[in-house]
């Protein structure tokens, strides 16, 4: 991924794109809110590590004004210990998560990798189809042979990342990270609970099912004769 990292101290931001740099990502850094928004348009990042306490132009300010140019980049902060007041209107704002400081450069990179791994902002028109599943993003509504499936938020989430990529498999523990922003939200027995509900909407009823399970991997959304594609990047579990 290409990442921009806003940090007033350059010896921290020194140290951010180094780590980052040693785990495969193109990283640059500013050290000014205001010089921050400029270098953000012109480099295009996919992730901005984004520090509130920025000269010039603080971190929420920034953040507007990236918002407001339609900048499609996921945004995590690094905001002082104990700061909810601005961790709450950072979430408000658009950002994708937050870490507090002082912290762990491990757990920053996981944290951006996991980021990372949800993909970035779908196109509004989009619509999805795998056999006769069709997916509208914009609408949040699917459908099945032209019958509407009522799908709640979170069912429509988790097999929107299934939808995606037809015939790849996902764990249970990415299902959690593609489709939850934080991580003591949820429990990998909740998209067990969530996958059942989803055949019950999805395959019941019709002739042949959509939603699979491969054992001690995980669960993929394909036609009954598509291939299955493993993906061997993330641990695998028993399902």
């Amino acid at each position: 991924m290409r990442i921009l990292v806003l940090e007033d101290e350059p010896q921290l931001a020194r140290h951010v794109t180094r780590a980052l740099e040693r785990h495969g990502h193109e990283a640059t850094a500013c050290h000014d809110g205001a010089e921050g928004c400029k270098v953000a348009l012109e480099y295009a990042p996919d992730l901005i590590v984004l520090d509130l306490n920025l000269p010039n132009l603080d971190g929420l300010s920034v953040l507007a004004r990236l918002k407001e140019s339609r900048l499609p980049a996921r945004v995590i902060i690094l905001t002082a210990r104990g700061d909810v007041e601005h961790r709450v209107k950072g979430l408000k704002a658009g950002a994708d998560d937050y870490l507090a400081k002082p912290f762990s450069m491990e757990e920053l990179i996981a944290r951006i990798e996991a980021l990372g791994r949800r993909g970035g902002s779908p196109s509004p028109s989009e619509s999805l189809r795998v056999a006769d599943l069709q997916v509208d993003i914009q609408s949040r509504r699917v459908a099945r042979s032209g019958q509407t499936l009522a799908l709640s938020p979170r069912e429509f989430d988790v097999l929107l990342v299934l939808a995606r990529e037809p015939g790849r498999v996902f764990s249970r523990t990415e299902l959690c990270e593609r489709v939850w922003q934080r991580d003591y939200e949820y429990d990998t027995r909740t998209v067990e609970i969530l996958i059942a509900r989803l055949r019950k909407k999805v395959d019941a009823g019709f002739a042949s099912a959509l939603i699979h399970t491969i054992r001690s991997v995980g669960y993929t959304l394909r036609p009954g004769d598509a291939p299955v594609r493993e993906d061997k990047s993330h641990d695998t579990e028993a399902v």
